[in-house]
């Protein structure tokens, strides 16, 4: 019985140090024993891709990396693989261009090329998983260098030759000029058309270009992920583009773009592919350096719909929720909504919503033109330079955008041109210097318990220009203000307040001489 117990504790020994040391478990598929070398004294692409074909060959299992440094090209996965970087391991990409190569399948700022294979790639793949924490460097800068040095007219490089080769009959965007170059950074993670996918835990900083990119996945999951790629040119943080039911949360996001994007495609390129980005959740995310906090566009020439945002805080982006389109992309962005969102030190905006990112002249509606539409945003607070933006077309103005429950402090307030069925309910805009709304060539505005604690006898409240059908009700400014509402323009007409407490105001309508027409004052307004 002795015998019989002490090699039944044996076995059981063995097993428990195999499964810690990941060598011999079953499904588990230490790099270390395929040749890998944790001390980055050797390129390690070659023992990992041996560990990726032995998961596969067994349908699937857990490429592990322990503790310890690695020099690695390119990384594919395949379906029903998962690759542990654990505590203390790190993963160093190379930035030797040909450990990049041979060029594979990929999508560039919304168009579809073959261009560098991207860091970590997948293709028609189901079931990949990127987790632990570990680190993974992406060491870019020898790839935002080549970039930002390179000349139209100096010799074209043999990359640059194989991509040309690679890419003769591509559809090509409205401006071409960033595919003529020939030369385009792979991004650091990006899945293609694949299902099933978990980036979980990781820390990833220096990408080469974009951070984390689906392209036309399905059930994407990333979480509690940190990025870390401040001072550098187009480095997003997540974009998951023409994807469907995508979950994004627990992130800690500073880059040297956009932190989270939402992209569909680019002009004529994405309209062919006509691929929505639809239903994403993103939530409990912090941002901190970024050109935008959280960006749709402005490639959406797929569509972007049913997107939710919140319990967010931005914190040194230079906007917070923007979303951006021009003539010639095409595509919707509709069904938008965003809460619980704190903003503090934002550079520009806080809120923007332009459909002229890029300076164009009228078209006639078509394919080729672009909608906002259904888009609301409720419970934000914060100290931004400019309370929001919003900016249509002549052709196709703004739609049905709502802002309930706002509370900033701003130099500016809201700017709101070429827009229709626009609400104010319960927003607060304490500006250093201008009204907190100003509004022109509007159709359908409602303004209800609009309001400033910080009035200027230098201007209105509220101030309109060429602006109809506007229902004004629920305000009661405080005293020093001067003047709460500014009527300007011939095509202001149809105006009508009610439910209002003026007794504060010196002034509480300024109508310029060239408004034609009457106020209608609904009841109940006092001290007017």
């Amino acid at each position: 019985m002795k015998k019989k117990k002490h090699l039944y504790l044996t076995g059981l020994l063995i097993i428990i140090c195999s499964y810690a040391s990941g060598v011999y478990a079953q499904g588990y598929y230490n790099v270390i024993k395929y040749g890998a070398k944790n001390d980055s004294s050797k390129l390690a692409t070659p023992a990992i891709d041996r560990a990726i074909a032995a998961a596969s060959k067994a349908g699937g299992g857990t490429v592990y990396f322990p503790a310890g440094k690695y020099l690695t090209g390119s990384i594919h996965l395949k379906s029903n693989i998962t690759i542990l970087i654990d505590a203390g391991a790190e993963l160093h990409f190379s930035d030797n261009f040909d450990d990049y190569l041979p060029m594979v399948k990929s999508r560039y700022e919304g168009v579809d090329v073959t261009s560098f294979s991207p860091l970590f790639y997948a293709y028609k793949a189901e079931n990949i998983t990127i987790t632990g924490r570990g680190l993974i460097n992406g060491h870019g800068k020898k790839w935002w260098d080549f970039v930002e040095g390179y000349k139209q007219n100096q010799p074209r490089s043999t990359w640059q030759l194989e991509f040309d080769q690679l890419n003769k009959d591509i559809l090509l965007p409205d401006d071409p000029k960033q595919m003529e170059r020939g030369f385009l950074r792979p991004p650091f993670i990006q899945p293609m058309f694949c299902k099933n996918v978990l980036i979980e835990g990781i820390t990833i900083m220096n990408s080469p270009f974009w951070t984390v990119n689906p392209e036309f996945c399905e059930n994407v999951k990333i979480h509690a992920v940190t990025i870390n790629n401040p001072h550098s040119p187009n480095t997003d943080g997540i974009n998951p583009e023409s994807c469907k039911n995508v979950h994004i949360s627990d992130c800690h996001i500073s880059v040297g773009d956009d932190c989270i994007t939402i992209k569909s495609g680019k002009d004529g390129p994405g309209r062919k592919m006509a691929v929505p980005a639809e239903n994403y959740t993103i939530t409990n995310c912090t941002m901190l350096s970024g050109h935008g906090g959280i960006v749709i566009g402005s490639e959406m020439s797929g569509d972007v719909r049913k997107i939710t945002i919140s319990n967010c805080v931005f914190d040194g982006t230079d906007r917070g929720i923007r979303i951006k389109t021009a003539r010639g992309r095409g595509g919707i962005v509709e069904e938008i909504r965003v809460d619980n969102v704190i903003m503090k030190n934002i550079r520009e905006q806080a809120i923007v919503l332009d459909m002229q990112y890029a300076k164009t002249a009228m078209e006639t509606v078509s394919e080729r033109t672009p909608r906002f539409r259904n888009i609301h945003f409720s419970n934000i607070t914060g100290q931004v330079n400019q309370a929001g933006y919003l900016n249509g077309l002549e052709e196709m103005p703004i739609e049905n955008i709502s802002f309930n429950d706002i509370n900033l402090d701003a130099k500016t307030g809201f700017m709101v041109q070429q827009s229709k069925n626009i609400e104010f309910h319960n927003v607060q805009v304490n500006t250093e210097i201008g009204p907190s709304l100003t509004a022109i060539l509007v159709e359908n505005l409602t303004a209800d318990a609009l309001k400033s604690y910080s009035p200027h006898d230098t201007a209105a409240i509220i101030d309109l220009k060429n602006v109809k059908d506007v229902f004004l009700y629920n305000a009661f400014p405080v005293k020093g203000t001067k003047t709460y509402l500014k009527l300007a323009g011939a095509q202001t007409e149809n105006i009508a307040i009610g439910n209002n407490n003026f007794s504060n105001v010196k002034l509480a309508i300024e109508k310029n001489k060239d408004v034609p027409g009457k106020i209608k004052v609904i009841s109940g307004d006092s001290g007017q």
